[in-house]
């Protein structure tokens, strides 16, 4: 299931989601997402290299200015669009784009990105490993500004969630890397099928919920197209800004290419799992899900062209 299958297996979760928001209904479905999440990270404390993270720590300029990027510098950007919505940040579709916006960067698709632009892959490994790591505390931190007073959202009881779902597993993948860490390595590529498995679950029940309660019939095709646009802006303007902090401080070929990379993506894998743990079963959830469904497939489609372009110019450079 290469991404293209991926993301076509998201538009047919949905799709069944419309028509048969039922079919599940019978089975335990979220005790399954949850062992299914646990497992997700428990995998990923396997694959992770205390190595490769070692070779790319030293390079602070571009650790710094990537989390800045992804934590700071993008959830402002989204502020630049609260006046579009009615009801402002009240708006849930705003909340959408906003959640989008204090995100982690994703892992295995900007190492591949970055590999493929022969940037600097050590870095990249680096950054986007500790990004979900910090996300876990600064992507509820930054929603419970702007939701903890709906009396819904309780910081505390969803960080200890998003520990307990997230943290907890991952710790233990790391303790038994000794043990079957070469093995999670070797088979990666299978146990990638794994992980989409259960976000193609998610985003199934996270629609049917949201298709049972008839929230999408509230929401006008003006509003879609809006959102849309929002999430091709924000990608754009990511990049550009990025680009620019860059030049300004003299960063290399490499490093920029890497910068630019994992600062401007979002994770879907994060994005799903954290969309269930902080609003659990709600009808809102297919609204939440949206835009980072949205900018994954962006991301993947603009960034693959780009990659292919700076690794002619690294090659040319390197002559």
């Amino acid at each position: 299931m290469k991404f293209n299958g991926f993301i076509l297996s998201l538009f047919l979760a949905i799709l069944l989601a419309f028509f048969f928001p039922t079919a599940l209904s019978n089975l335990p479905i979220g005790i399954i997402t949850d062992v299914g999440i646990a497992f997700i990270f428990f995998f990923y404390g396997l694959k992770l290299a205390p190595e490769e993270l070692k070779l790319g720590f030293l390079n602070y300029k571009a650790h710094i200015l990537i989390q800045i990027s992804t934590f700071l510098l993008f959830p402002l950007l989204t502020f630049l669009f609260i006046p579009l919505f009615e009801g402002g940040t009240q708006s849930e579709l705003w909340l959408s784009v906003f959640f989008l916006g204090v995100l982690p960067s994703t892992v295995s698709s900007s190492v591949v990105m970055v590999a493929i632009a022969k940037g600097n892959l050590p870095t990249a490994i680096f950054n986007a490993s500790i990004s979900g790591l910090i996300g876990i505390l600064i992507t509820p931190l930054w929603l419970s500004f702007f939701m903890a007073k709906s009396g819904e959202f309780d910081f505390l009881v969803i960080l200890y969630k998003l520990c307990l779902q997230i943290v907890l597993p991952l710790v233990l993948g790391l303790l038994l890397q000794g043990y079957f860490g070469k093995f999670a390595r070797r088979h990666n590529s299978k146990l990638g099928y794994f992980d989409k498995a259960v976000i193609v679950l998610i985003v199934y029940t996270s629609f049917s919920n949201s298709f049972n309660s008839g929230l999408f019939e509230t929401i006008k095709i003006y509003d879609l197209l809006k959102i849309t646009g929002i999430v091709v802006v924000l990608f754009f303007g990511m990049y550009f800004l990025i680009g620019l902090f860059c030049k300004w401080l003299g960063f290399n070929l490499k490093d920029t290419i890497t910068t630019k990379f994992c600062g401007t993506k979002k994770s879907l894998v994060h994005g799903s799992v954290m969309v269930k743990i902080i609003f659990g079963a709600s009808a809102s959830v297919g609204i939440f899900l949206l835009p980072i469904m949205l900018y994954h497939i962006l991301q993947l489609l603009v960034v693959t062209i780009f990659a292919e372009k700076y690794r002619k110019r690294v090659d040319l450079v390197s002559e």
